[in-house]
């Protein structure tokens, strides 16, 4: 069973738990300038948004990739970026047309959401459940494609 993160805006309180969580298990710092996943503070709102890799099933990330230096992994699904291979060119991050691939000025290399090899630190800090990691069927990802194909068809039809 595939399983992805799910993540409900209207639950989220911006007290950056899931970025601290994610620093510390990925860089060993509590840094939320170092995590993979972001909370974005909208003001006029008065709204929090968690935001991280959604591992696209057609990554432009990986596609972009000059040395194939990020792979799927099988068995959680996510997109995962090899630091022995990565070269820091960036590429990915230009291909990313969600901006959630970052570069790591201190390695050289970049950066992105793994899941945490399944058991992602994010949604286990989480103290309102804002961040789950839940069966991706569960996610909406079937009505996120319709729309999707639905939106590309019309694009289609406009030219």
């Amino acid at each position: 069973m595939q399983r992805s993160l799910y993540i409900d805006a209207d639950k989220c309180t911006g007290c950056l738990q899931c970025e601290m969580a994610c620093s510390f298990e990925n860089e060993g710092v509590f840094n939320p300038a170092k995590s993979r996943i972001k909370v974005f503070n909208f003001h006029q709102e008065g709204r929090f948004v968690p935001y991280t890799c959604t591992q696209c099933d057609e990554a432009w990330c990986m596609a972009a990739c000059p040395v194939d230096a990020i792979t799927m992994n099988r068995e959680t699904g996510a997109m995962e970026v090899s630091d022995a291979t990565c070269v820091g060119c960036k590429v990915c991050t230009i291909a990313c047309p969600f901006g959630t691939i970052n570069y790591n000025q201190d390695s050289g290399k970049v950066i992105k959401c793994d899941l945490c090899g399944g058991d992602p630190e994010c949604a286990k800090a989480c103290p309102t459940e804002a961040i789950t990691y839940v069966d991706a069927d569960a996610t909406g990802l079937d009505k996120m494609r319709a729309w999707a194909e639905k939106t590309d068809n019309a694009a289609k039809a406009a030219h």
